[in-house]
């Protein structure tokens, strides 16, 4: 029974993090233009399953990748969901090799209110943060009118990213 509990967690999120060709294109983009590259090779990150089940990000095989290009390691980019009002959203956060964000962006937001957290002015207030820091709501990231529930849980979930490369950085997993 047990087995069968696990297996179908596995699936379900493996299935979750499935993007499709649009997003897709829209990451390739996102990279090429953070690192000024046309040709970059990403490479899936490896993470043993007793490490995974202890982080507070939930990284799969589908959507935390290291980005080569050829020997350089260019940077990294983690691909996650944070809930709305009603509904998901997905989102990216790039990395650069010293894991440093270098942008975020809201991939597919599927609510009616609360749009204005994929705005380039407010996600700008990610870009520098490291794996060292905690962000604060309405402190270190200001809060948006209309879209506060949004606004919390994408500062949550980049806050349990930075704790989670921070974790895989010091087992020297990254």
């Amino acid at each position: 029974m047990k087995k069968i509990a696990f297996i179908s967690i596995i699936v379900f999120l493996v299935s979750s993090f499935t993007v499709s060709k649009r997003v897709d294109a829209l990451i390739q983009k996102e990279i090429k233009n953070v690192f000024d590259v046309e040709a970059y090779k990403q490479e899936i990150i490896e993470i043993p399953l007793d490490i995974t089940e202890t982080l507070p990000s939930q990284i799969t095989d589908t959507n935390f990748f290291k980005i080569n290009n050829e020997n350089d390691i260019l940077g990294y980019y983690y691909i996650g969901k944070a809930y709305g009002k009603a509904a998901y959203f997905d989102f990216i956060v790039i990395f650069d090799k010293d894991l440093v964000i270098s942008k975020t962006k809201i991939l597919v937001y599927r609510e009616d209110h609360g749009g204005e957290v994929g705005s380039k002015r407010w996600l700008k207030q990610f870009i520098g943060k490291t794996k060292e820091q905690h962000l604060i709501y309405q402190k270190d990231i200001a809060a948006i009118s209309g879209a506060t529930i949004s606004a919390k849980s994408m500062t949550s979930e980049v806050n349990k990213l930075l704790k989670t490369v921070s974790i895989l950085y010091n087992k020297q997993l990254i």
